[in-house]
């Protein structure tokens, strides 16, 4: 198995190399971790870190392969023209469609995380943003974005860029008809955010299920959500489960 890299303190790596290796060990783990909260449907998906050298490169995942038995030797390397520089696998092009647009409009973002989650989906039919109705939810308070349009499987960059307009400088963003996207400055942010934010979609449609929630007002939800969502947040939030993953899934670091 492959020495764990550690985040260090301060976040900053000694070598490019080893932030390299971080990235993509966190997101090996973080599609492990998909495939355990039942993120993964078919071939949808994709996950993505910022190289930390050849900054206009990004590692996902190969196309068709299962995030349940996805390696960290699986990841692919691609570049600003959609073409796989490491690694052996196809190339989703959703994937490069969106995801090449993500990070080039957010030079802050080191991941980008999307899937067709159930409650996701689900809530992205309504065409809304998220409330604030629990203390979770504030996290996505007047940070969140609605991609208000569908036009079918995203194949062409230009709607890349759309979204990415739509996410603005926010943590994510609600794609109607399609489902969620998360941004983060690191890989563990941008994981736990999605987890977070398909919880509290799952939440409000329960709750509105059974009544009409009661609403945080504007200074409780603001205080919550710059107590306890900023980029640290997200990260410390991934570390547990980046425990139970590497104890239970030790061949993702093949």
């Amino acid at each position: 198995m492959t020495d764990i890299v550690q985040y260090p303190a301060g976040g900053v790596f000694d070598s490019p190399e080893e932030d390299r290796a971080y990235r993509k060990q966190r997101l090996a783990a973080a599609f492990r971790l998909f495939s355990k909260f039942g993120f993964d449907e078919g071939v949808a998906g994709h996950i993505t870190a910022r190289d930390p050298e050849r900054l206009d490169h990004f590692w996902v995942n190969p196309f068709g392969r299962s995030f349940g038995v996805l390696e960290v030797g699986d990841l692919l390397l691609v570049n600003e023209q959609g073409e796989v520089v490491e690694g052996d696998g196809l190339l989703n092009t959703a994937a490069f469609a969106i995801h090449s647009q993500v990070h080039a409009a957010r030079p802050d973002v080191v991941a980008a995380a999307h899937a067709h989650s159930v409650y996701g989906k689900s809530w992205s039919s309504l065409g809304r943003t998220l409330d604030p109705i629990t203390q979770d939810v504030c996290a996505f308070y007047d940070d969140h974005g609605l991609f208000d349009d569908f036009t079918g499987v995203v194949y062409d960059v230009d709607e890349g860029k759309r979204i990415g307009h739509a996410l603005g400088d926010a943590k994510a963003v609600i794609l109607r008809n399609h489902g969620l996207l998360t941004v983060g400055a690191t890989v563990d942010a941008a994981a736990w955010w999605f987890i977070t934010m398909e919880r509290s979609c799952q939440a409000q449609l329960l709750a509105e299920a059974a009544g009409d929630p009661i609403i945080i007002d504007d200074e409780g939800a603001r205080y919550t959500r710059d107590f306890s969502a900023s980029p640290y947040s997200g990260w410390l939030s991934f570390q547990p489960l980046w425990d139970e993953i590497c104890r239970s899934d030790p061949d993702l670091f093949d």
